[in-house]
């Protein structure tokens, strides 16, 4: 595919910028001062000035050691700032860093280092056990917060920059068309595809957002999913180079509730688990409140939010004694909410990587918080669709951003065109032909439909669709969608039928959740498998799919299924490190579960919704 060259981002100091590297020195130098990187509670903050002055040293060390342009630079960091200076600096040699997730085994990584076929690593103490078992060809590998054996420390490398150096001209040879990262998927059907991303590609994704985030240097935003997702590199790295925003970086993600109060943050992204969980806090909280006034306030205020969120969703108008009830529980208790979430400032939240109960957008939209749903993949360099600001769509990932062009195969599948789709597969050009034809439209796998204004709803995976005994196609997502959306407890919901004659599930409680579900019933260290036996949560969880059936069709809804006694972590077998189910493992692995569920129901295991 040719990719036009003269997109270019409308940087605030007036210069239009074509690479990263343009804007990255453009953003450093209108105000040095302030802080363009920190972690909670400020224990590291980075200015402009520091952040420009250390792009330069290491980018001068790491050429010392024979890094330069086109050369691969693996990286293996939690969320933290340095990752966003070794980055950006081997961004500005013209070399291509990318991330690989923390959760990879010594066979995964040396399978992504084999096709990247990177000579250098940087990374920290705690993976250095992972990346010295695997089989690479790794020559030198950096750490950066602290030294060990066979290793080379990220301070070793700035205090010896390269001689006669000239780091300006390194980084005005970047061109638009060089690559500037390579993306893994997650290999959900099989190997991790390496999706290229060039300059191009991420400068017309700022371009493409700009009308919607607007983002700026008195924006802040959290940094707490991998690097090795487009999400992040897209929103967090990408804005913050190209627009200023200031970055919180979020070590753990478990722990992204827990900084929100001190990130203040106004730009957010999170996957549709992210949201859950933030409303089951809620719930939780609520829940735990001694005082009867303070919960009958809170629950009265709650109530109030939905009933207005359910007619603002229904495009239906607030009666006045509505909109009065609703700015005295804004006033009394959704605002202290709010506050006490750290959402007070918030502008621009958005939702994506996978369907969003509906119940969960509701909730925070009564809460005064619009989420916007956003679409997009890795080889689209992240948001390509989006709902706006006060232009509710439910159930929809709204319409394209700027540059880009949508349509629907003839079956379905939507088609996608602009200046962001990736240049292709690392090593794959069969399956990049595969997927971006002679006119640079590329196949997504998803089926969708397009409304006559224009907005895509995402209907499923392609090759995921359920299709029953009887022939009946159905979306697993909107089945499983609607059960999570039912109890904050389910935390999983993995859809069974094809070729059956009745929908299954196997279902996975939310940890959390139960935690505090074991806590209310007097055995707070109980483990999942006891919690799984106990008669009040299988009870909750049938009470949940009953629910959640009623927002399915007959075909459609779950007949039996199976709570699985332990979690499911992101990594792990059954789901990829984004969260999204790794149906044919978790097919595989729990093939003794899914046969119960289609023989007679005699296994205590299964719970059959036709039996009170």
């Amino acid at each position: 595919m040719n990719q036009p060259v003269d997109i270019a981002y409308p940087h605030a100091s007036g210069k239009a910028v074509r690479t990263l590297p343009e804007a990255f020195q453009a953003t450093a130098a209108m105000h040095p001062e302030k802080v363009a990187l920190r972690t909670p509670g400020d224990i590291q903050t980075v200015t402009w000035r520091e952040y420009a002055e250390r792009v330069e040293k290491i980018a001068s060390g790491l050429a010392a050691i024979g890094v330069g342009p086109r050369d691969t630079v693996g990286i293996m960091l939690t969320n933290r700032p340095e990752f966003h200076l070794v980055d950006t600096a081997v961004l500005h040699l013209g070399a291509i860093p990318f991330s690989i997730y923390n959760t990879s085994s010594p066979d995964q990584i040396s399978y992504l280092f084999g096709n990247a076929e990177n000579r250098l690593v940087i990374t920290e103490l705690a993976f250095l056990a992972a990346i010295q078992a695997a089989d690479t060809h790794v020559e030198q590998i950096i750490t950066v917060d602290g030294p060990a054996t066979d290793t080379v420390t990220l301070a070793d490398i700035e205090a010896n920059p390269k001689q006669d150096f000239d780091f300006a001209a390194s980084w005005h040879a970047v061109q638009p068309s060089d690559l500037a990262t390579l993306i893994y998927t997650s290999g959900t059907t099989g190997p991790p595809k390496g999706v290229e991303i060039s300059h191009l590609n991420l400068i017309a994704e700022g371009v493409a957002l700009h009308p919607i985030f607007e983002a700026d240097f008195d924006d802040r935003i959290a940094s707490y999913l991998p690097a090795a997702h487009i999400a992040d590199r897209a929103s967090a790295h990408g804005l913050n180079m190209i627009a200023g925003i200031q970055i919180t970086s979020v070590a753990d993600p478990r722990e992204i509730a827990a900084a929100l109060p001190d990130t203040r943050p106004t730009v957010f992204f999170g996957v549709p688990r992210v949201w859950q969980k933030i409303k089951a806090g809620i719930e939780a909280k609520l829940a735990a409140e001694e005082s009867p006034v303070k919960k009958a306030l809170a629950n009265w205020s709650l109530g109030v939010a939905k009933q207005y969120a359910a007619r603002k969703v229904a495009g239906k108008s607030v009666s006045l004694p509505l909109q009065l009830q609703h700015r005295v529980a804004d006033t009394l208790v959704l605002s202290k909410v709010r506050h006490a979430l750290g959402f007070d400032q918030i502008k621009i939240a958005s939702c994506g990587a996978a369907a969003t109960p509906a119940e969960v957008l509701e909730f925070f939209l009564g809460l005064g918080i619009e989420i916007n749903e956003v679409w997009g993949m890795s080889e689209t360099t992240g948001a390509t669709t989006s709902t706006l600001p006060g232009d509710l769509a439910f159930g929809t990932v709204g319409r394209p951003v700027e540059g880009v062009e949508v349509k629907l195969a003839d079956d379905g599948e939507l088609l996608v065109r602009g200046p962001m789709i990736m240049p292709g597969y690392r090593k794959l050009p069969e399956k990049t032909a595969e997927t971006i034809d002679s006119d640079g439209w590329l196949a997504t796998g998803d089926i969708a439909e397009i409304d006559d204004r224009g907005f895509v709803t995402i209907v499923d995976r392609k090759k995921e669709l359920i299709i029953n005994a009887a022939g009946k196609n159905m979306s697993p997502t909107n089945i499983e969608n609607a059960m999570k959306g039912a109890s904050s407890l389910i935390g999983q919901v993995a859809a069974i039928g094809d070729a059956q004659p009745y929908i299954a599930a196997l279902i996975v409680l939310d940890p959390d959740a139960a935690a505090v579900r074991a806590k209310a019933l007097g055995i707070p260290e109980a483990d999942m498998a006891t919690l799984v036996g106990h008669l009040e949560i299988r009870d909750e969880v049938k009470r949940a799919v009953k629910d959640g059936n009623t927002k399915l069709s007959q075909v459609e809804q779950i007949k039996r299924f199976i709570i699985v006694p332990q979690a499911w972590d992101p990594g792990g077998e059954e789901l990829t490190p984004t969260m999204k189910l790794r149906r044919k493992p978790i097919a595989e692995k729990y093939a003794g579960e899914i046969d119960a569920l289609y023989a007679d129901p005699t296994d205590d295991r299964v719970i059959d919704m036709s039996r009170s």
